[in-house]
């Protein structure tokens, strides 16, 4: 499935979309270039869900956790800074990965063989027109 984002009012649409195809599944991991907008999307999609929180990118502490306004947690993990796989494993990475809670990733490529199964993959590129496209398997 593709989703296009023609530019940010379509933002909100594009993340309840995204939403709505993934069902059940709690487990995002989103790859792209940098300034594809990953943390953009990741942002729209936490105040769909109802984030009270300011969402902002985790780049330098790894994991930002966000509250919605009915008490669940959703977690922003960004492995940009990660060298060794090793490392995830030392901030708890499987506690992410099993719980109950959404959990939003950038920069997952390290982690790519100890995602679950049902992880969604979002692919977002950038056409000529700067116009993001989000590609979910």
């Amino acid at each position: 499935m593709k989703i296009l984002i023609k530019n940010k009012r379509h933002l909100n649409a594009a993340a309840k979309k995204l939403l709505k195809q993934s069902g059940e599944n709690r487990i995002f991991a989103f790859y792209g270039s940098m300034g594809a907008g990953k943390t953009t999307i990741i942002k729209a999609i936490c105040q769909t869900l109802g984030a009270i929180d300011i969402v902002s990118s985790p780049t330098f502490t790894l994991v930002n956790e966000y509250k919605t306004s009915s008490g669940e947690s959703l977690y922003h993990i960004d492995f940009y800074r990660i060298r060794k796989q090793e490392e995830v494993f030392d901030f708890g990475i499987e506690e992410y990965l099993t719980g109950e809670s959404y959990c939003f990733m950038e920069w997952p490529e390290l982690i790519e063989e100890i995602l679950p199964e049902e992880t969604v993959k979002v692919r977002i590129s950038v056409d000529n027109n700067e116009q993001r496209i989000l590609s979910i398997a």
